[in-house]
């Protein structure tokens, strides 16, 4: 079973009743905390490793390591790892792109992590508060104007709407 499969019956499965779960996810959210940390203290570098070779510089366990790399994937610089098919001795990379950071951060509601102090070096308080602007406007829904039987039609026709496009609605 790959590493990701593993990772989420645990995270996300039956395995667990709920004491538990929490208990998991709590002692996750501290070390992704540590690992942010980490990485935006240093954002240009690119860490590159084996998953077991990355949990052991972040001090963690592989599974630990492999949530992290799955919840990260989307905010990388031009690429994915495969964390699908991704094993123990599977090559990965990190290199982050800190605006999409940031935005799938606010994305998350993960507040622990888009408040991080480390932030101050990367974007100005400006382009922080347009990113999560940004990100929360993505998920409204806006009405487009309401088209009346006499307006013009939208198609550009020249004729009224009930005449033109409105004819099969």
């Amino acid at each position: 079973m790959a590493l990701l499969e593993t990772w989420r019956n645990l995270a996300y499965g039956d395995g667990l009743d709920d004491k538990k779960k929490e208990e998991l996810w709590a002692g996750y959210f501290q070390i992704e905390k540590g690992i942010y940390e980490q990485i935006l203290s240093n954002p240009t570098e690119v860490i590159t490793g084996t998953v077991k070779d990355l949990a052991e510089k972040y001090n963690t366990e592989i599974l630990i390591m492999t949530g992290f790399l799955d919840g990260i994937n989307e905010s990388l610089k031009g690429y994915e790892n495969p964390i699908e098919t991704m094993e123990e001795d599977t090559e990965v990379k990190i290199e982050i792109d800190p605006e999409k950071l940031y935005y799938n951060m606010v994305e998350a509601k993960a507040n622990w992590l888009y408040e991080l102090p480390q932030w101050d070096e990367l974007l100005t308080p400006d382009k922080r508060k347009e990113l999560y602007k940004a990100q929360k406007a993505s998920g409204t829904v806006r009405k487009g104007k309401k088209i009346f039987p006499n307006d013009p039609c939208p198609c550009g026709s020249g004729k009224k709407y009930k005449k033109c496009c409105g004819k099969n609605a």
